[in-house]
């Protein structure tokens, strides 16, 4: 099983984690603080815990019980995969290429991971999909939407046209949803066999808290609370979390702000020869360039972090570039212009 590697050097322009290099809000900063500065760090998080379980259970229509808080939406899926692994006879489905952790979780769970590769343009195969779920008898289904790291999204009616066809648990990762305005926690109450997880790290900018969160039917949060140690989360990221979720207003502006980036940044690299741009529904930029190695080696030589694939199947000689401050993109920008232009 392959370590995931973070480490790195200290970027100029980091724009290869699908980070927020906005930050929080200034009101929701003031905010943060206050409430930090009243926390009693002596007593284990119980309260807090539930008390963020709760606000978002309301926002969504549901209870509390239907709600669980990990250490990032990374941590829950990991526990899901826990939940419905154990031995090679649990079959695991997932696109590919997709979040590169499906395959880890799978083996750390020592279910069988069963990919679908995704077509030429990135799209997933429905009907593929649920062929290889129903075939493998499989215990779990996952779809990232939009898709990490393709930008792909699928519709309401997509997933709901495989909710319908697969009796098996089916968890749709959902890290990137606010920067596509679509999700399909509509279908939960239809389909008790769906679980939704999503992340505070994107676009409410906690990456460093390391919280997310998932609605299910009561029987699964159950079954996967089961998985988590006791006080597992710590106040201050559930502080800070809780506190964030009830300001989310506050970060519309800087969501569009990065949506509206993302459109300007596509139609720029767009205009560069050999560039293929594939569209994004997220807060980043898949391209496709025949010297995708030399152009993220001109990258480092700027201090600029994008995320290459190297020659990972079906992402051959592509680069995956985060959206960060205008000022930032256009760096991004000029750099690239600057090597594609020099290498026809």
């Amino acid at each position: 099983m392959p370590r995931y590697d973070t480490s790195e050097q200290d970027w100029h322009i980091k724009v290869n984690a699908n980070e927020s290099n906005i930050g929080l809000p200034p009101l929701v900063e003031e905010r943060v603080m206050t409430r930090l500065s009243r926390v009693s760090f002596a007593r284990y998080p119980n309260e807090e815990y539930n008390l963020l379980c709760e606000q978002i259970g309301a926002a969504y229509g549901y209870r509390q019980e239907n709600v669980i808080i990990g250490n990032g939406s990374s941590e829950i899926i990991e526990k899901v995969f826990y939940a419905f692994g154990g031995d090679d006879t649990h079959k695991i489905v997932y696109p590919t290429p997709s979040f590169s952790m499906y395959g880890i979780y799978a083996a750390a769970a020592d279910a069988a991971g069963v990919p679908v590769p995704l077509k030429d343009d990135y799209a997933l195969d429905a009907d593929a999909f649920i062929q290889t779920v129903n075939q493998n008898s499989a215990s779990l289904a996952v779809i990232c939407n939009p898709n990490n790291p393709t930008g792909q999204l699928m519709t309401t009616a997509e997933i709901e046209y495989i909710a319908k066809q697969i009796s098996c648990a089916f968890l749709i990762d959902e890290a990137y949803a606010e920067f596509s305005e679509h999700s399909v926690f509509p279908l939960l109450k239809k389909y008790p066999h769906m679980m939704i997880a999503r992340t505070f790290s994107k676009a409410y900018a906690l990456a460093s808290c390391r919280v997310g969160y998932m609605l299910a039917h009561r029987d699964v949060i159950d079954m996967i609370a089961k998985t988590y140690m006791p006080y597992h989360m710590n106040v201050p990221s559930l502080v800070t979390a809780d506190t964030v979720f009830q300001m989310r207003s506050e970060f519309d502006p800087q969501i569009r702000m990065i949506c509206e980036e993302r459109e300007r940044m596509q139609e720029k690299y767009k205009t560069l020869d050999a560039v293929t741009v594939y569209p994004s529904h997220t807060n980043f930029i898949l391209i496709h360039y025949p010297h995708a190695e030399a152009l993220n080696k001109e990258f480092v030589k700027y201090g600029i972090g994008v995320r290459s694939f190297g020659k990972t199947t079906q992402l051959e000689n592509t680069l995956r570039i985060s959206i960060g401050r205008a000022d930032e993109n256009d760096a991004v920008y000029r750099v690239m212009k600057a090597f594609v232009e020099g290498n026809p």
